[in-house]
């Protein structure tokens, strides 16, 4: 072996790294720590509404999974903000009664309209986030929330019939 080839092969090489496929869910723009951490956990099921009248009461700050109906069985508290949703969807109602106002994100597992309803007026969507290949979770639409209302949560176009959907407090407000 020639002598300046000596040293060269006692130069280590770099490992070669393979990654692996990146992790969707960590693409969000937003800090989603906590809405991954609700995810993280075992879902409560509950059987979403048809009608405001039989819609379940949500808590914030827990995951729940919805059995949502065909959409064209549901009674919505005022037309989805979704222009044109597909008529095959699945869709439901949930309330809730907020303690403390303030800017909050309803997080699902996959795509679907999200409409929050109070004193029957859609309340605009402040933004919202979605990652195709995440479910834990897919979607995040931040609402700005009044407190001591009845709130109305619509879920529409759906593509399943099971949602998990969890309600929580922004980064920066009180838990």
């Amino acid at each position: 072996m020639r002598r300046w080839a000596l040293p060269l092969l006692l130069v280590p090489l770099p490992a070669i790294v393979t990654a692996g496929p990146a992790d969707p869910c960590t693409a969000f723009p937003w800090e989603v720590r906590h809405e991954r951490t609700l995810f993280a956990t075992t879902p409560r099921p509950l059987a979403a509404g048809s009608a405001q009248a039989g819609a379940p009461p949500l808590s914030a700050e827990r995951l729940y999974q919805l059995q949502l109906t065909a959409q064209a069985q549901v009674a919505f508290a005022m037309p989805p903000g979704k222009h044109h949703p597909p008529a095959d969807g699945y869709g439901g109602l949930a309330t809730m009664t907020l303690e403390k106002p303030g800017l909050y994100r309803v997080s699902l597992d996959q795509p679907a309209w999200v409409d929050v309803v109070a004193n029957g007026i859609l309340i605009a969507a402040r933004d919202f986030q979605g990652r195709a290949g995440c479910n834990a979770p897919h979607k995040i639409v931040e609402f700005m929330l009044p407190a001591g209302i009845a709130l109305t949560l619509q879920l529409s176009a759906a593509a399943s019939p099971a949602v998990k959907i969890a309600v929580s407090r922004a980064p920066g407000q009180d838990r």
